[in-house]
């Protein structure tokens, strides 16, 4: 291998004394320092023969050559050049005048990549062979940021917004083009002069402390400025003015970067003018419509303050009526008791479902009306339906039929209960208003596609038919084919503007034909989602709740909450039968105090309550030491609007609405205890 050059000693010649040699000996080594650590590109050539000497690892890495890859090899031989030709003729003029220099000379890195550099050599005598260094700087990086800095000074230049830069001592050093459109001014007669020459008072905001000492402030500024032109004209300007910082984090100028808005300025007052008058003209003319919207508003309000208190009021005894009715039949009562209850509970149902027709209609008027999604089967909404009305149709011998056809396969997603109070209403109209003859249920699917199928619901019967006068008003809320006073058959007039509402918020519609004397045809569609894959699993055998509660729970220690004495006493016997501990309150205060003293498996909760209603004491036992863990559950017969989602927000964990079946109960207790 090539001995390196700055290694070399001529065997003949005199050696020098010790001190001489240690002298030499430590500057080759610290050229070799030298040579080693600079960070620019260092080769060295032999003058007679243009072999390659040595390279420092700067070059080589560089290039991407290893040592052994350079050394010995003339400079065109490695290719590092990108024109070979171009290094022969090189190294001639470099022999003949001993100095080269390219200000930007290309050459090819062993992978191909191009890398522009400055090449200096010079030639020297080096133990008595003529040697040529190199010196190669890399101006990659150099020329990305003179291109960088080109780009940015044209931007700057070019920008159309007015750009200043100042020294510490507010001293203008630059000044782009546009603020000299702007302005007024030529350059020379802005630099060197104090920023103040183009303000014609002070900024309207705060503007950031100045420099205290040596310490130049660094904070940003904006706001507006009012500036002076050459001619005297005076402009608003919204200006930002921020620091510029050095390398080392010290800040040496500020610049401003400031757009005249004068005329924006003069067309937003003048605008706000219009405004202001159009406002006026406006609110003269529409006082009127706003008074009665008001109005609207307001009456709308009380009505559905009204309705939901009539409910709570309606369904807090009914909830005991029920309940009670309930207990009584669970003890020893006779034939004829229970065919009293029987007739109770009937009364009780269909109060129940008056109220609730009521709040419904309520509630999809006001646009809170949320159908539920679950799975749909089709037939067990008809099965349910026809039992409903099985006993009515069997005691006018009545022949019930339900033809099904063309339906989808059961993975049908919809609001179950919605789609079967919709088809319950028109079977129940059915069987009223037909004396003899059939009710058929029709359950067709009329569009069918990959996500979604149209199904249609249609009840046909013979009965006493509606005249086609009647036909059109049919599904408005409160209106009957006969209102007389004598009319024959019962009814709120409610049912059929659910179903046409229902229908809607389903993504349907309703309908109806009719001919007096020969029977009516009532349908209505909906629009069902499909699931994208029909569950697998098999639907498990059901266990009564109340029996769940006894074989998992009996130990269970439940605070019940209600200031309802027959309410609480119903579920205190209910619940009492089945776990062994339930405590009672009847008023939040109490089912705090309660609470606070021992922990419970489950809080039964009544919310409409004098003193602290539920909610606000859901509240503080949620704030009572392990309060956050607390099991709470509403029972309550608000049933209007956002009630649940009230409980919900203030921290229960489940909603019960009264009055409740039994079994409900029951499931609702065991859920809330369930992990």
């Amino acid at each position: 291998m090539t001995q390196p050059l700055h290694a070399l000693a001529t065997p003949d010649r005199p050696q020098p004394d010790s001190r001489a040699s240690a002298a030499l000996h430590a500057s080759e080594l610290r050229y070799r320092r030298l040579f080693e650590a600079a960070q620019d590109g260092i080769l060295l050539l032999n003058a007679d023969t243009a072999q390659i000497e040595d390279a420092n690892p700067y070059l080589m890495a560089m290039l991407g050559y290893t040592h052994a890859e350079l050394l010995g090899k003339k400079l065109w031989e490695v290719g590092a050049f990108a024109d070979v030709g171009k290094s022969s003729d090189m190294f001639t003029r470099l022999q003949e005048r001993g100095y080269v220099r390219y200000s930007d000379l290309p050459l090819k890195t062993k992978t191909g990549a191009l890398v522009n550099v400055e090449f200096v050599s010079n030639s020297y005598d080096c133990a008595g062979v003529q040697v040529i260094q190199c010196n190669i700087r890399n101006l990659t990086e150099q020329r990305q940021a003179e291109q960088q800095v080109r780009t940015l000074s044209l931007v700057v230049e070019q920008s159309p917004v007015n750009i200043v830069i100042a020294d510490l001592g507010g001293k203008i050093d630059y000044v782009n083009q546009a603020l000299l459109d702007n302005s007024g001014y030529s350059r020379d007669e802005l630099m060197g002069q104090p920023v103040q020459v183009l303000q014609a008072g002070p900024p309207r905001a705060a503007a950031p402390r100045g420099p205290t000492d040596d310490q130049a402030y660094d904070a940003t500024w904006r706001g507006e400025l009012l500036s002076r032109h050459k001619d005297g004209t005076e402009h608003t300007e919204l200006a930002v003015v921020a620091p510029i910082r050095q390398p080392n984090g010290q800040t040496s100028h500020h610049v401003t970067i400031s757009n005249d808005i004068t005329q924006r300025k003069r067309d937003a007052e003048e605008l706000a003018l219009h405004r202001h008058h159009l406002e006026e003209l406006i609110t003269q003319r529409t006082r009127e419509l706003v008074d009665a919207k008001l109005r609207a508003e307001a009456a709308n309000m009380a009505k559905s303050a009204f309705l939901a208190n009539m409910s709570h009021e309606i369904r807090t005894p009914l909830a005991a009526i029920i309940g009670m009715a309930y207990l009584i039949r669970r003890s020893q009562v006779t034939t004829k008791q229970a065919d009293w209850l029987d007739k109770l509970d009937t009364a009780s149902k269909h109060l129940l479902e008056l109220i609730s027709t009521i709040l419904d209609l309520a509630k999809i008027d006001a646009g809170k009306m949320v159908l539920e999604e679950s799975s749909v089967s089709i037939e067990r909404i008809a099965a349910d339906v026809v039992a409903m009305v099985f006993d009515e149709a069997a005691a006018k011998k009545l022949h019930l039929a339900v033809e099904a056809h063309a339906l989808p396969a059961d993975n049908l997603l919809g609001d179950s209960a919605r789609l079967q109070q919709a088809l319950l209403n028109y079977a129940s109209n059915a069987v009223k208003f037909t004396n003899s003859g059939s009710v058929t249920l029709h359950i067709s699917c009329v569009d069918d596609k990959p996500d979604s199928a149209l199904l249609r619901f249609e009840v046909q019967d013979t009965g006493i038919g509606i005249d086609a006068a009647t036909l059109p008003r049919l599904f408005t809320a409160f209106e009957q084919a006969d209102n007389s006073l004598s009319r024959s058959f019962g009814g709120t007039g409610l049912g059929l503007a659910i179903v046409h509402r229902l229908a809607r918020l389903m993504g349907g519609e309703s309908g109806v034909t009719s001919t007096p004397g020969v029977g009516s045809s009532f349908w209505f569609t909906a629009r069902l989602r499909k699931r994208r894959q029909p569950d697998a699993a098999q639907t498990p055998v059901r266990t009564s709740a109340e029996a769940r509660l006894a074989l998992e729970f009996p130990q269970a220690r439940i605070l019940l909450v209600d200031d309802d004495l027959s309410n609480r006493e119903v579920a205190q016997q209910l619940l009492g039968a089945v776990v062994a501990h339930v405590d009672v309150a009847d008023s939040g205060v109490e089912a705090v105090r309660l609470a606070s003293l021992q922990a419970y498996d489950l809080i039964l909760m009544d919310i409409q309550m004098p003193g602290m209603d539920g909610l606000e004491a859901t509240r503080r036992i949620r704030a009572l030491p392990g309060g956050v863990e607390a099991n709470i559950v509403a029972i309550t017969a608000n049933a209007f609007a956002d009630d649940k989602s009230r409980c919900l927000a203030a921290g229960m964990n489940g909603f019960l609405a009264k009055p409740f079946s039994v079994e409900s109960l029951f499931d609702t207790v065991v859920t809330a205890l369930s992990p």
